[in-house]
């Protein structure tokens, strides 16, 4: 794995918003617009966090399976990328890259266990088939950069280590990978904007140590303003708005 984020193939696949933003044609011709396109990722990455917890994975593998999840559909359709295949395919890839290996049987288990619906009963041959169809969607390059590294060593330098603002600030990361900031912004970048959120709800003043770090404020701004968006946003979503849009995948265009 590449030591440097800057040196990274992490790096060099960063995109714009706009470039994340774009539905498929497959998906275009099955109805499902922009905001169907976001809802299913953040189901898919919620699905991905539920499956993780059943098979006790570190904090780090879920996170980069959702990564890979989310850079797979800036490549592929989920017409043809089936969502509900991709994201333990994913986690099994994750987890090995991540050295902590969960074994496919182990997740087919705990699939048949969360999933409701007999239409997607899925076996350790389908996993392992989308596994090596996700690896070639990839690329290959399976090296991702989280914001956890940086955020343990900017709070501490920050003088804000303490337990509250600690657990306040790594729930903010985790709920980023609801969005898709990994794929446009550097993870140090992630963690300074959750930074500026816990510390403004804790009513920390940190603007001299903001000051020192020599970073563009308006770009940490506007990345804290996507994340307190999508918390307003959140609230708003039903579960059948979910359920609409992952059904327009199954009709036939």
């Amino acid at each position: 794995m590449a030591a440097n984020f800057w040196t990274s193939s992490h790096y060099k696949q960063l995109m714009d918003q706009e470039e994340v933003d774009v539905v498929q044609s497959l998906d275009k011709d099955r109805g499902i617009t922009l905001e169907d396109f976001k809802l299913i990722k953040m189901h898919m990455a919620n699905y991905i966090l539920k499956l993780a917890q059943h098979v006790k994975v570190r904090q780090r593998v879920t996170a980069t399976a959702i990564t890979y999840m989310r850079r797979v559909y800036t490549r592929r359709s989920m017409t043809e990328y089936d969502p509900r295949l991709v994201t333990p395919a994913c986690l099994h890839l994750a987890s090995k890259a991540e050295e902590s290996t969960v074994q496919a049987r182990l997740l087919v288990f705990y699939l048949k266990k969360i999933q409701s619906d007999d239409k997607h009963k899925y076996e350790i041959k389908h996993i392992l088939e989308m596994e090596m169809k996700i690896l070639e969607a990839l690329d290959y390059y399976l090296v991702v950069f989280h914001p956890y590294r940086a955020l343990s060593q900017l709070l501490p330098d920050a003088g804000l280590n303490d337990i509250s603002m600690t657990q306040l600030t790594w729930g903010l990361v985790n709920d980023t990978y609801k969005m898709d900031l990994i794929l446009v912004h550097p993870p140090y970048l992630i963690a300074l904007a959750c930074i500026y959120i816990a510390s403004v709800l804790r009513e920390k003043d940190t603007t001299a140590w903001f000051e020192e770090l020599h970073v563009d404020m308006n770009v940490v701004k506007n990345i804290s303003i996507e994340i307190l968006d999508f918390y307003e946003n959140h609230r708003m979503i039903t579960e059948e708005r979910i359920l609409s849009a992952l059904n327009k995948l199954s009709m036939k265009p």
